[in-house]
């Protein structure tokens, strides 16, 4: 749980951040772009494979690597000595969250036995929440705060102490867990995967910034092909020797390809909503770093609450009904929000966000835990690192398809010469334009998790751990690991 909220945290914080660099160390447009993008790039692109690497060669261990080399590589943002080192260091720690991150739901599937994990996912839910706003509110505290005259850099260092503390008791209290059959990791799907990735998320990046060329469409397009040829690999490789980097035979389970379209279409959703939230409290209300981070509050509060309740109370009662009703009532909090926004225009206030900030907050929370228990609770134990992988990669694909799209459906409502007073209205009003189009987006979540289960199941796992009781501790304080079960 604490590498997960780091990388979320990490995900967020640097946004606050970027005048204080620019001013700092006189960073290009372009690097600063480099700066958030190559942190994604690298992350999404290393997602699949850090995922399979933990049921390799152990989760624990590639988790303890990828925790470490966090750590490492943010220690090097912090102490950036221009543009250049800070972007490369943001690669660095992008590719080593590729390495940690997955392993956090591979481990949470492979120690805890189905009854239980309910009750994990629900913590996870919470972090998620507490992580999407925490980001923002720590980077205006620690920017303002200019901690020793640090500026913007605390935002990098501040993961130092925890990412120590997270080592150390990672390797006291995670106990190892891999795949029982012997796995090779496939390099040609490693390459094809990286490639096809980059391919479609790199113009949506850069698009905006180039004026999107012809290169970035082709790009994107030829995206689809690189897929189309990596499923063909993947089948044969997969019948070949069953090793593949992306076990296609998940698919089959209905609840995991569901699942996995719903994340792919919140990501998109997601992405939209968070950066055009803030640039329509900074730039267009003309609010400081902090007043817009702690406007976000009652945000964080609803999803870490509704995401623990609904994972344990709601959905063993009323399954994906749960899901679907927070899909509505994040849609709800979307339309008051837009309701508002003409209402007040300029002249409104935070206080007067809280109510459908916390509408959309409880509908969150009634998603993002249960779904990704939904997604998992049919993954045989030898492939969750790669399901585990996937859920994240479609998640930031998402991500990147809904910041790809902000540049039509936010900046094409303003127009290029503005006059200073009409820059106001004319956020407002791209903000509106915005929030239509997640509604839409959650309108179309709703009728995919009819996909899902209508009631969830007890037993994931062929019957062998439904009832079992939870593991013994270790004398170390470690969990023992269930043994494989047969699938």
């Amino acid at each position: 749980m604490t590498a997960a909220f780091m990388d979320l945290v990490d995900v967020t914080i640097v946004n606050i951040a970027i005048p204080s660099i620019t001013r700092d160390t006189g960073a290009s447009f372009s690097a600063i772009q480099w700066i958030t993008a190559g942190y994604a790039l690298a992350f999404a692109a290393g997602l699949i494979t850090g995922g399979r690497l933990g049921d390799i060669h152990g989760r624990k261990r590639i988790f303890l690597i990828g925790i470490g080399g966090f750590t490492i590589a943010s220690a090097l943002c912090g102490f950036a000595l221009n543009p250049e080192m800070l972007v490369a260091s943001r690669m660095l720690q992008g590719a080593t969250a590729a390495l940690m991150v997955p392993q956090v739901l591979s481990i949470v599937h492979a120690t805890f036995p189905a009854h239980e994990r309910g009750k994990v996912f629900g913590l996870f839910g919470a972090i998620v929440g507490l992580g999407a706003v925490s980001g923002p509110l720590l980077g205006a505290l620690l920017t303002e705060w200019n901690l020793f005259g640090l500026q913007w850099r605390p935002i990098f260092l501040i993961n130092l102490p925890v990412g120590v503390v997270g080592l150390v008791l990672g390797r006291k209290f995670i106990s190892e867990s891999r795949a029982p059959k012997a796995l090779r990791l496939d390099l040609m799907g490693v390459v094809l995967v990286t490639l096809g990735l980059l391919m479609l998320l790199y113009p949506l990046t850069r698009g905006r910034e180039l004026g999107w060329p012809v290169w970035g469409h082709v790009s994107m397009v030829g995206s689809l092909l690189v897929f189309a040829a990596l499923i063909v690999y993947e089948r044969r490789k997969a019948s070949r020797d069953g090793s593949p980097l992306i076990e296609l035979s998940l698919f089959r389970v209905k609840s995991f390809a569901a699942g996995i379209a719903v994340q792919l279409t919140f990501g998109v959703g997601l992405g939209i909503f968070f950066l055009v939230w803030t640039l329509y409290m900074q730039m267009g209300l003309d609010w400081g770093a902090l007043r817009a981070g702690t406007t976000g509050i009652p945000f964080s509060i609803a999803v870490s609450a509704a995401a623990g309740i609904s994972v344990q109370k709601l959905v063993p009662r009323f399954g994906r009904k749960v899901l679907q009703a927070g899909a509505l009532l994040m849609a709800a909090g979307l339309l008051f929000y837009i309701w508002e926004a003409g209402r007040y225009g300029m002249g409104i206030e935070p206080w007067q966000m809280a109510l459908p900030l916390v509408v959309m907050g409880v509908g969150m929370g009634l998603i993002v835990a249960p779904l990704t228990d939904a997604v998992l609770s049919g993954v045989p134990k030898e492939h969750s690192g790669s399901a585990s992988g996937l859920i994240n990669t479609v998640q930031q694909m998402g991500t990147a398809l809904g910041l790809g799209l902000v540049s039509v459906v936010f900046f094409g409502a303003i127009g290029d010469d503005l006059a200073p007073d009409a820059v106001g209205p004319a956020f407002v009003n791209a903000f509106q334009r915005s929030l239509w189009w997640v509604a839409g987006v959650l309108a179309v979540i709703f009728f995919v998790l009819f996909a899902l289960p209508s009631a969830p199941r007890v037993d994931q796992e062929g019957g062998d751990d439904a009832g079992a009781p939870a593991p013994a501790p270790e004398p170390d304080g470690g969990i023992t690991e269930e043994p494989a079960l047969t699938h």
